[in-house]
């Protein structure tokens, strides 16, 4: 159960497809990575594109987590440009494949994430996460605490709303 972690790898395209099928993948379970399932590969694409192009470019920093040579998990790093903001990052798209959860491996890909970013030099992380999931909760054990919190802000579909939850954590 030991993973393997790459920051910023080559986002050749068999790495792309398999970001691609990993998101998908977490998406149809229900994991809170921007879609509602179901949802398709290509629609997956479409978006993961933007995101892989906007890595490519240096805008984001990937940390990638392979098991027996298969991608386990990801955690994308959105860098801010705002010359006041730049102290810290937003982790974005943070996966781990539905079959490998529970047996530690999203607290194995946080930590590393949470190095990443620390040997990155940023002083912060933000991230957003879905109100209704219960991954608050999994973020404030490694010490992300919550610092709003929007109601409603994330359309599910047939009337089903849930809240967008900010949260922060100092790396000092």
């Amino acid at each position: 159960m030991s993973l393997t972690f790459l920051r910023d790898p080559d986002l050749t395209p068999e790495r792309r497809d398999e970001i691609v099928r990993l998101w998908t993948e977490v998406s149809t379970a229900g994991g809170a990575v921007g879609f509602v399932p179901p949802v398709t590969l290509d629609e997956v694409r479409a978006v993961a594109d933007v995101q892989l192009d906007a890595t490519a470019r240096g805008a984001l920093r990937l940390l990638t987590a392979y098991e027996d040579g298969r991608l386990a998990g990801t955690v994308f790093l959105k860098l801010n440009t705002h010359r006041l903001m730049q102290h810290w990052c937003t982790f974005v798209t943070v996966m781990i494949d539905p079959a490998l959860q529970g047996g530690g491996r999203g607290d194995q890909m946080l930590r590393e994430a949470i190095r990443m970013a620390r040997d990155l030099g940023f002083l912060a992380v933000q991230l957003d996460c879905r109100g209704g999931t219960g991954v608050d909760a999994f973020y404030a054990r490694f010490g992300f605490k919550e610092v709003g919190r929007v109601p409603e802000m994330i359309h599910m579909g047939g009337g089903e709303y849930r809240d967008s939850i900010a949260m922060w954590l100092p790396l000092n």
